[in-house]
């Protein structure tokens, strides 16, 4: 009698290995791993806004779901700016003090501490940051202090490698303290692992700290970047799990994608732009990312630790489920060229089909 064979696709695989390894990673003591999960039948609200002014674009979005903000900002102690700076002197890869002062004149009502701009830089202190994209102009007008989070306390979480073996990462104690309304300045880039870096990835490769002074090159020798670790493997074999199991924890209260010019092609750093002069804006980081990777041209199903985020209900991924106030996706979609490893990238999402034997009885 011939046995039954089961075909499953590498995307049921990595979904079956997902579960396991939850299981394991809570042995391991990942706090807080268990969430509770955002309802797929319910509905969500985010603002989209097109425009000639960065600035006023970011602000009009948060107007438009201010009730949303409001709640949030009830419930916590300090407000955390995060801004995307993956180099400290390319401005294309990095927020732009004008978003930034769109979100600050927003809250310059509502909030009446200081209001924190924190960053780890990828690969060099966010000081140097800070100055070259203009940022300290802004303690003219309102009260914002800067930190580097390479500089604060940290505590251990873990991700996997490429043989699903766990790995102690640093992680910035400010954004995991559920205290802290964390706010992600976000740009919609393409990307050479994760197919587009946004307002989620900006936090959790962020919070993932390095070594005072550490930095890209013979100058950071001796000292250490957690933020690789995170990758998943030498190939990026576990970026999408990783992203996925620490958006649990590490995500965004409020979402802000400036997507005034946005970068196609070899990001997140050697792209070229795409003027796109868009803002959107989300207390729901998911569905703030869903409206970018739409507007992008790109397939979300193919956007692993989007997707799976989406279905184990972190957020809401169904733009149907989407409130949308402002202006509608469908007549700002702009197709973005994507990084040229992007087929690469993809086969570790779905990956040929695999055959497994039925199990014996």
């Amino acid at each position: 009698m011939k046995s039954r064979q089961h075909t499953v696709t590498r995307r049921d695989f990595l979904r079956a290995t997902a579960c396991g390894a939850l299981g394991g990673l809570v042995a391991l003591n990942l706090p807080r791993v268990i969430a509770v999960p955002v309802s797929q039948e319910g509905q969500s609200t985010a603002a989209l806004v097109k425009g000639d002014t960065r600035t006023d674009n970011v602000l009009k979005a948060l107007k438009l779901i201010e009730p949303d903000i409001r709640k949030g900002l009830a419930r916590k102690k300090r407000v955390v700016i995060k801004p995307n700076m993956v180099g400290t002197n390319v401005q294309l890869c990095a927020s732009h003090a004008d978003c930034l002062e769109g979100i600050l004149e927003f809250l310059k009502p509502l909030v009446k501490e200081d209001i924190i701009i924190a960053e780890s830089a990828a690969g060099a202190p966010a000081a140097e940051g800070y100055e070259n994209y203009g940022y300290y102009r802004l303690k003219k007008k309102y009260k914002v202090r800067f930190l580097d989070l390479d500089d604060e306390p940290f505590s251990i979480r873990y991700a996997i490698d490429q043989r699903f073996y766990p790995q102690a990462v640093r992680f910035s104690q400010l954004l995991l303290d559920p205290h802290t309304y964390v706010i992600s300045s976000a740009i919609p880039k393409t990307h050479d692992r994760a197919v587009v870096t946004l307002s989620l990835k900006n936090i959790v490769f962020g919070a993932a700290i390095k070594d005072k002074g550490f930095r890209w090159g013979p100058a950071g020798f001796g000292k250490k970047n957690d933020k690789p670790i995170v990758h998943g493997g030498p190939s990026n074999e576990g970026i999408h799990f990783n992203l996925f199991m620490l958006a649990k924890e590490l995500h965004p209260d409020l979402a802000v994608i400036d997507g005034f010019q946005g970068m196609e092609g070899d990001g997140p750093m050697g792209g070229t732009p795409v003027d796109h002069r868009v803002a959107i804006a989300s207390t729901d980081w998911l569905a703030a990312d869903r409206i970018a990777v739409e507007l992008m041209g790109f397939d979300f199903g193919k956007v692993g630790y989007l997707s799976f985020s989406a279905k184990a209900g972190l957020g809401q991924g169904d733009l149907a489920r989407i409130e949308i106030l402002g202006e509608k996706v469908a007549d700002h979609i702009l197709k973005y060229r994507p990084h040229r490893t992007v087929d690469q990238q993809y086969r570790w999402i779905e990956g040929p089909q695999v055959t497994w034997p039925a199990p014996s009885r």
